[in-house]
């Protein structure tokens, strides 16, 4: 049965001002240190865990996470800029404003005043069997307990699940996917850059995380190139409340059209698999298509297409659908 710790273990607290600091506090600490963002998800994980930290590494003091710069083939946004700060910034919204659109979405101002887009894309999943401290695959354990005959599994995946059915809760990875962004990660051996699809790691691959972040990883910036700049997008986030949610299926894409024919497309469903999933399939089936409704009506069936939903999240399938539809069509509900 869940074990809930709702008291905040003892740790160490240290506050860098470089990202060579941080990165050397990592290694000095190891498995026991974990970095702090806005912390929205962190003091939530560290109360409602049963895991325990040694070291609690703040990057609020280090001013190049916290910038926004133009480069020469786009944008670089510092992991540690406020989720306000994005929506609001006059680049993004002229030209990636999908990635604008989705940092408005998510939860509440005064959230977005303290959380930061590389905390938003790097959170832990919202399963609530896994956050109230049940022992399931995703702790340790041996046992998906949001994956039996009566689970409470509402918001859980119907794509991709491998034991572990419990999903991506990020509103703006499904936009950086859309517009081919890079995640920029430093550590003690250099700087690597990640593509954003590449980023998001399922169970299959790792079932202890949900992005390639291994200790002694910084995640520093996202570049985005200027491939998608101008074109047409689309962010649609469906939630049981207006504000301070989780998405139950949300949806981005990147399209160009020319002479009412689409000559490209990026499309990224969130909250249906355990990371953002990048369309493929349906980017392909679309590209060279006339934009009209039966061309976004195939996109629809075949985004589905081999959705397996649980005991009670079976309407995330029609509500896929739909989405997709919409984010071809470019019409909201």
């Amino acid at each position: 049965m869940a074990v809930i710790h709702d008291v905040m273990p003892a740790y160490e607290l240290f506050q860098p001002t470089d990202v060579e600091g941080a990165i050397a506090l990592l290694n000095e600490h190891g498995d026991g240190a974990r970095v702090l963002a806005g912390g929205m998800d962190t003091w939530d994980w560290l109360k409602d865990r049963t895991k325990r930290v040694t070291a609690l590494i703040d990057l609020g003091g280090i001013q190049e996470l916290k910038e926004i710069r133009a480069t020469p083939d786009g944008v670089e946004i510092g992991a540690m800029v406020p989720l306000s700060t994005v929506a609001k910034n006059a680049e993004i919204l002229q030209n990636y404003k999908v990635l604008a659109d989705a940092a408005v979405h998510v939860a509440s101002p005064q959230i977005r005043n303290q959380g930061t887009i590389g905390g938003n894309i790097s959170q832990d999943t919202r399963c609530w069997y896994y956050r109230s401290g049940w022992p399931c695959y995703r702790a340790g354990g041996n046992i998906c307990y949001a994956n039996t005959p009566t689970s409470l599994n509402r918001e859980h995946a119907i794509l991709g699940a491998d034991r572990c059915v419990a999903v991506s809760p990020s509103d703006t990875a499904p936009a950086l996917v859309a517009l081919d962004a890079r995640m920029v990660v430093r550590n003690r051996s250099g700087e690597r850059e990640i593509e954003a699809a590449n980023y998001f790691i399922g169970p299959g691959t790792d079932i202890r995380r949900m992005t390639v972040l291994q200790p002694g990883d910084v995640l520093t910036a996202i570049r985005i190139p200027n491939t998608w700049s101008g074109a047409r997008f689309y962010f649609e986030k469906v939630t049981d409340r207006k504000s301070w949610d989780f998405p139950l299926v949300n949806v981005a894409s990147a399209v160009r059209v020319e002479g009412g024919v689409i000559q490209g497309a990026r499309i990224a469903v969130g909250a249906v698999a355990a990371k953002p999933l990048r369309l493929y399939r349906v980017e392909e089936l679309i590209t060279g298509r006339p934009l009209n409704e039966e061309t976004a009506t195939e996109a629809g069936e075949l985004a589905v297409r081999g959705a397996e939903p649980l005991r009670l999240n079976g309407y995330k399938v029609p509500l896929m659908r739909n989405l997709v539809k919409r984010s071809i069509r470019g019409q909201e509900a």
